[in-house]
Parts: structure tokens; sequence; C-alpha cells
């Protein structure tokens, strides 16, 4: 099981949004169950190997996704092949994938003769499949992403038989939805529901990433607490507690309650070496900012250790990275020490230079430590003697 995420990526992520969504009207003009526009692109580069023509308005008792792209957008790249694998699947059931750039004819082309980076074909051939188009005024873009207040590409949309909008999403996530469209067998408005849902829960990370942004942690919580108490399903109501014991954990809260829920996380991750080397890297991260982490630091170096055998040799430099950034996090230099260069031992070149500043760094805290307890100690025997 992954560890829930600490607050420091909640709230990057939560911040992420907010700015994302900033000067957005509240509701959207174009969503789930509302009519399709009718589309006018300009150029239409690729036609299926002929097998589409240009549409303009959607023909009843078919199926189109509406997808937007650009040449400089790498997911978008990342996405064709599957576009065509769809396409392909669905040939001869009604079902049209139009893919819409708003770049010139030039840039579009320009991609085209070159070869995709994963697929082993050019752009071309990958693209033959579909639809693939671009529309320079925007105007689709203006009537379909800006009206469903959609902000960032690829974007698909499933137009159903009926030419109303059911579904909208990352076209990698598409398969079922289209599956279900194309059978008759979508719940469009089980999925309007859950739309709802999601939109709710970003306006409220982003309210409590506001608030702990401007160090208001105890309201944070309070907002946190809220949405566990209104939370409608099992799933939430877990998202919210991670939210919750993650804003405890980065304003210093570490409190009985708060160390046995990351103790039951650190034990559900047994076997999962990444999702542990992930949190302790993040749990160190909150020491870095003054908080106290010593509590679950040490129980995150015991389940490090205890997996020791199935670390590949690849992984070591950054297991034992892990575990020497926790050790000082639970001010144990020696073990800091001793798995630094555990971590230097197994790098490689390019690796090296990266690991043995830090080592460097907890050798000069060990020595500040021993000179300040040297001081301690000529100071109560000078004090003894007096």
């Amino acid at each position: 099981m992954k560890i829930r995420l600490l607050f420091t990526s909640l709230l990057a992520s939560a911040l992420a949004m907010a700015a994302t969504n900033s000067g957005l009207a509240s509701a959207a003009e174009l969503g789930i169950g509302s009519k399709a526009p009718a589309i006018d692109i300009e150029f239409w580069l690729q036609d299926g190997a002929s097998a589409f023509k240009p549409v303009t308005k959607f023909a009843a008792d078919k199926v189109y996704v509406v997808e937007f792209w650009a040449t400089w957008c790498g997911p978008c790249i990342g996405s064709m092949p599957h576009l065509a694998e769809l396409q392909n699947k669905y040939r001869g059931q009604g079902v049209q994938i139009i893919s819409v750039s708003d770049e010139t004819v030039d840039e579009v082309k320009d991609l085209m003769g070159k070869e995709h980076p994963d697929a082993g074909k050019t752009f071309a051939e990958i693209t033959s499949a579909y639809s693939l188009t671009t529309d320079p005024d925007r105007s689709v873009y203006e009537d379909y992403m800006e009206a469903s207040k959609q902000q960032g590409i690829p974007t698909a949309f499933i137009v159903g038989k009926t030419g109303l909008v059911e579904w909208i999403g990352h076209p990698g996530n598409m398969d079922e939805p289209l599956e279900a469209v194309v059978n008759d067998s979508w719940d469009r408005e089980a999925f309007k529901a859950e739309m709802k849902l999601q939109e709710e829960l970003e306006e409220n990370m982003q309210k409590m990433a506001s608030l702990a942004g401007a160090g208001k942690f105890d309201e944070a919580i309070v907002v946190a607490d809220e949405q566990i108490a209104a939370s409608p399903n099992d799933m939430m109501k877990e998202h919210w507690t991670a939210v919750r014991h993650s804003l405890k954990l980065s304003s210093g809260k570490l409190d009985d309650e708060t160390t046995t829920y990351y103790n039951d996380q650190i034990s559900e991750m047994k076997g999962d070496l990444d999702s542990l080397v992930r949190f302790g890297y993040s749990l160190y991260g909150v020491s870095q900012q003054g908080v106290d982490v010593s509590a679950l630091a040490g129980t995150t170096i015991k389940a490090l250790e205890a997996e020791s055998e199935s670390v590949a040799e690849e992984a070591k430099p950054m297991y034992f990275n892990a575990i020497a950034v926790l050790s000082d996090a639970n001010g144990d230099l020696d073990k800091a020490i001793k798995s630094q260069e555990s971590a230097i031992e197994f790098a490689n070149e390019r690796q090296k230079p990266r690991l043995k500043p830090m080592l460097q760094e907890f050798k000069d805290k060990k020595s500040g430590k021993n000179k300040d307890e040297e001081a301690d100690d000529t100071k109560a025997s000078k004090e003894a003697k007096e």
C-alpha cells in the first residue's frame, strides 16, 4: 500500500490546483449532460485512411471523441498510440476520434515527419488511424475547453449517441467510459455526481492549503475534521484523515494519535520498499522545517532495514541515503555517517557527487556536536573546581 502524501506534497498540489483554477466562473457552461456544441475545425490533416469525413454536426447514434492536444505537450504525444489503438478497436462501430490542436498547419505537419519516441513509427503513421486536425482560430477550444473550465491538455470529451457530453477527462482514462457509451451501459448521472464530488474536493483542498500556507494550521485541521465528518464514503474519509494527520505532523503536533496513525501506515508498507523510501524522504523533509520526527524516524529506519534482503543493487544508493537522512533526523549521526558511506559505496560515478556533500555535512555536524560537548565538559569541570 502506498503511503498517504505528507502535507508538504499535499500543500504543493493543492496550491497548484488553486493557481490553475483561479479566476474561473463558479459553474461551467459545458458539463456532463450538456448538448455538445457543433464543431467548426479549419484544417483536417488525417482522416483515418479515408475512413472519416470532416464533421460539423454530430450524427445521431454515433459516438465521437473530441480530444485537445498540442505538438509541445509531452502527455499528448504519449497518448497518440493509445488513441490510434482505440480508434482501430472501434473501427466500423460508429466511433470517430477527432484530435484538435490550435497550432498552425506547418507546426503540425513538421511533427508528422518525425519518429514517435516510444512507438517506433512516425507521427504521421500513428495518427493516420484517426482524425487529426488543427483549429488555429481556437473556436472549438473555446466551445469545449474554456466553456467546461478545463485547463490542461490532453483532455478528451466523449459525445454520445444522443449528442450529449457523456464524459470529460484524460484520454488515458477513457477506455471504460468509451466502451460503456458504445454499449449503451454508461451511467451518465453517476459520473456527473462523481465529478461534482471531485470539484468539491478540490475546492476544500484549496481552502485548506490557503489556511496552512498562511500558518493557520489549527484552522486547516478544522477544515479536515469537517470533511471527515461529511465524507460520503470510506475513500473520501480515508483521504481527509490522511490530510488531517499530514497537517498535524507538518505543524509539529505529533501526538499519540498521529504517531499511531503513521506507525500503522509504516506497518502496512511492509514489502513495499519504494513507498517506505518515499515516506522516509518526506519525513526527513518535515524534519528540515524544524519538526521533531524522531518518534517516527526510528520506526521507519527499522522498517527499511527489514527490507534489506530485497534491495536491488541499483536501488542501494537511495536505500542507504534514506536511512542516513532518517538517522540524522533521529539524532544518530554515527549511523547517518555509516549509512551515507554505504550509499556512496554502491553509487555510480554520476550519483557520487550528489551524495558526498551530505556525508561531509553529517561529519561536520558531528564534529560541531563533539566540540560543543567538550566545551560543556570543560565548563562543568571548571565550575566544579570553583
